[in-house]
């Protein structure tokens, strides 16, 4: 059973998802909060008792960005799932940088919520693909300088000392696919993707899937 606490200000959507999330056999819904302090309150008070949090970004009194920077600090085994719109990308970027591990479109069916829950609950970052790539341009936008960035992205990753390989698959995550999309669009057993990511972790002293995207995205994308 994956433990769900629901974080929105809007009374309706937090009892929506109580009831939608309610009905499937697999998730639980531990509580539900109007905002990201109560939200931190209640994993705090709560040890092991949420697994992920269903955080709505827009929200008073402290919102889905500073709440996921709290929970994940205070509970780094609790995983944050982000509810947002196309035209967050600010919010998006900084939960990202916090620890969240991903995002779901907001009026997206129940049933991809649900999946989407399970998938960061598994531990794979879940981006959709048009915000990742309209967040990939924005990022490297904002990097660090025409100076210090490599030619291409290709090279860049090269310097880490990645074989092409890896670096599709870092490509690939930066885009939101699971280990076994990336298994079948690389013709590879989800096992072996699973051995190149802990080598991928190992040579970017990187924690998480989480952490591989956001590199890519904030370093190399072009």
């Amino acid at each position: 059973m994956i433990r769900t606490l629901v974080a929105d200000d809007d009374p309706f959507i937090r009892e929506s998802l109580r009831l939608i999330l309610g009905t499937m056999a697999d998730i639980g819904v531990a509580g539900v909060c109007a905002d990201g302090q109560e939200a931190v309150r209640f994993v705090r008070e709560h040890p092991g008792e949420v697994d992920v949090v269903l955080m709505d970004v827009r929200m008073p009194v402290c919102d889905g960005v500073e709440g996921t920077r709290l929970i994940r600090e205070t509970a780094p085994d609790v995983k944050v799932l982000i509810l947002t719109t196309f035209d967050d990308d600010e919010y998006i970027v900084k939960a990202l940088k916090y620890g969240a591990g991903g995002y779901l479109l907001k009026n997206v069916p129940p049933d991809t919520i649900a999946e989407g829950i399970r998938a960061v609950h598994a531990g794979h970052t879940l981006m959709h693909p048009d915000v990742a790539r309209k967040l990939a341009g924005m990022l490297h936008a904002g990097g660090s300088g025409a100076g210090e960035a490599a030619p291409s992205g290709r090279k860049r990753l090269a310097d880490f000392g990645l074989t092409d390989t890896e670096q599709r698959i870092v490509r690939k995550i930066a885009d939101g696919l699971s280990n076994r999309e990336i298994a079948q669009s690389l013709f590879l057993s989800e096992g072996t993707v699973k051995n190149y990511i802990t080598e991928i972790l190992g040579k970017l002293e990187l924690r998480d899937r989480t952490q591989i995207a956001i590199f890519y995205l904030r370093e190399i994308a072009e």
